[in-house]
């Protein structure tokens, strides 16, 4: 039976779907249950009389001792359950160089490590944990039901898209997640899986009444031209911001590192320094959910609104440089609103300038912040649609949000995920499937058995052993048999070129050569550094195990690129 559903999987694109639709109940699921989980630890540690922790109007001093109780937790569960061989996998690093495939140790590991962070009211978001775990079971599901690479991938994105979708009750955000930040591109075969995956898991949702992340609240007033002027400049204002959190977390982590400070000291530390923000205010704590809320229906002096601005960006870069777990998802949607009514407060001020709408600005500057610092334009535009059903101001944040997107892309090149990524050392720019290029390597392209000479050879022999025409080029080693250098066939033939002169003066590619492990972008690089037909594979002591030449690295390059995107668009 179980080998009869593999099949048809295959087969049916129809049942691909049906897969798809269970994910999506899955995500929905899982994210109800983290998210009541969360809240209750908040209630547990800090006696909430409203829902969310960040529209407290005050907390107990004594409560906020939950933040480096936090930490302390946070480091013990890592030492117990620490992962051997490096960080755990994401869903957009499997996506974009696992083939989609995330071990679910990895996922429980990230979602409790989130849990206990936003838990215990650290400046972080939810969205990370809600990701994983529905990306993390799609892909389990996927694997055990041995799903091609893209169709596995695709389940991944839509696991992911629909719990991020059943947070905000949001399916199209839900959906156009999936495709902008884990999967990495729209394609056909992806749209009915994705879309059924978000529509089922914002089923499970409203199935169960719980409240959701979206704010409802109707644009003010009509969009006009000078709107979209406005508008667009605080999308760019928006993007230095993002630009800036991003630097400011990676600049307090590498600090943080290099201090003599122990690592499992870390999150207690970052705890200690959370208190005396979240004393000044609790609108710093958590992802930020009820702050918003209360500042966008409330009406709040410039000065406040440029206090918590500040204090939410310290909060969040402390939080996520001393070791606490989640994402900046909801924290830069927050960020945003409040960069919107500064914005809008600040023109305002202007004698004779246009007046700007501050429930209007929020909106936009949530979407410009979200998509600098998360990245997917589309998938903020479609969060502003849903929350207030009106396209004209859509059509302003659409601009707004492509504005910022052109200037991080311009100025950064990263989002949040993948910057993250790039200080390990990862070179991935998004989700798109890259992973196949660390696949075909120097080792698997060489071709073995190449002939070899010893550097002491005349050219004279060398001409009676390859005749003009036979070889293009041959290896030459030294008397420890490593490698020396190439000699060109058609040098040695040379109308200057004596026949008792040595093979070594002729050698070329005398440094340049590949590893084994090297992989074929890195082949491609060399080839076009050294500008040589021809490179020679040797091991770590410089033994030769093959030769490559640049025409059939090429070769199979575009073979392989062509073979992805037949996959991406379901060929």
């Amino acid at each position: 039976m179980l080998n009869g559903l593999r099949r048809l999987l295959r087969s049916s694109e129809g049942a691909v779907i049906g897969l798809a639709i269970l994910v999506g109940l899955l995500a929905g699921l899982a994210t109800l249950l983290q998210s009541g989980t969360a809240h209750l630890i908040q209630r547990i540690l800090y006696g909430l009389d409203v829902e969310r922790l960040s529209a407290e109007m005050s907390v107990s001093p004594w409560s906020l001792l939950a933040l480096p109780l936090g930490g302390l937790v946070l480091t013990l569960f890592g030492r117990f359950a620490r992962k051997k061989g490096g960080a755990p996998i994401d869903v957009v690093e499997a996506n974009a160089l696992h083939g989609g495939a995330i071990p679910m140790r990895d996922s429980l590991f990230v979602s409790a490590q989130t849990l206990i962070s936003n838990g215990a009211g650290a400046s972080v978001g939810l969205e990370a944990a809600y990701a994983q775990m529905g990306g993390g079971m799609a892909s389990v599901l996927g694997q055990w039901l041995r799903l091609r690479r893209n169709d596995l991938r695709v389940m991944v994105g839509a696991g992911a898209g629909a719990a991020v979708g059943a947070a905000f009750g949001a399916p199209l955000t839900g959906a156009f997640y999936a495709f902008e930040i884990v999967i990495g591109a729209y394609t056909p075969a992806a749209l009915a899986p994705v879309a059924a995956a978000s529509l089922a898991a914002a089923l499970v949702i409203r199935a169960s009444s719980a409240s959701v992340y979206l704010i409802a609240l109707p644009s003010a007033h009509a969009i006009k031209t000078v709107d979209y002027f406005l508008f667009g400049a605080l999308g760019m204002f928006c993007a230095l911001i993002g630009v800036a959190l991003i630097q400011a977390v990676t600049l307090i982590e590498l600090r943080v590192r290099r201090s003599p400070l122990p690592d499992r000291w870390r999150p207690i530390v970052g705890g200690l320094l959370l208190i005396p923000i979240a004393w000044l205010s609790p609108q710093a704590l958590s992802a930020g959910h009820g702050a918003l809320h209360l500042d966008l229906t409330m009406r709040v002096t410039l000065t406040f609104l440029v206090t918590i601005f500040f204090l939410k960006m310290l909060a969040s870069a402390i939080s996520l440089g001393f070791g606490f777990r989640g994402g900046l998802f909801f924290a830069s949607l927050f960020l945003g609103s409040l960069a919107g009514q500064i914005y809008a407060g600040l023109i305002n001020l202007v004698v004779g300038a246009p007046q700007v709408d501050a429930t209007d600005a929020a909106l936009v500057g949530m979407a410009a912040m979200a998509v600098s610092v998360v990245g997917g334009p589309m998938t903020m535009s479609m969060l502003v649609l849903e929350s207030t059903h009106d396209f004209a101001l859509t059509a302003v944040v659409i601009t707004a949000a492509l504005l910022a997107t052109t200037l991080v892309r311009e100025t950064f090149g990263f989002s949040f995920s993948t910057w993250r990524l790039h200080t390990r050392g990862e070179t991935i720019r998004s989700a798109r499937d890259v992973g196949w290029v660390k696949t075909v390597t120097a080792g698997k392209l060489m071709r073995q058995g190449t002939p070899t000479v010893a550097e002491t050879m005349t050219v004279g022999e060398f001409r009676r052993r390859f005749p003009l025409g036979s070889m293009s080029c041959v290896i030459v080693t030294g008397s420890d048999d490593r490698y020396q250098g190439i000699v060109d066939t058609a040098a040695a033939y040379g109308p200057n070129v004596a026949e008792d002169d040595k093979i070594s003066h002729l050698l070329t590619q005398t440094e340049a050569c590949l590893k084994p492990e090297d992989d074929i972008a890195v082949a491609m690089k060399k080839f076009d550094a050294s500008e040589a037909d021809d490179l020679a594979v040797v091991d770590k002591e410089r033994r030769v195990l093959g030769l490559v030449s640049e025409k059939y690295v090429r070769r199979r390059y575009t073979e392989e690129v062509e073979k992805a995107h037949r996959e991406l668009f379901g060929e």
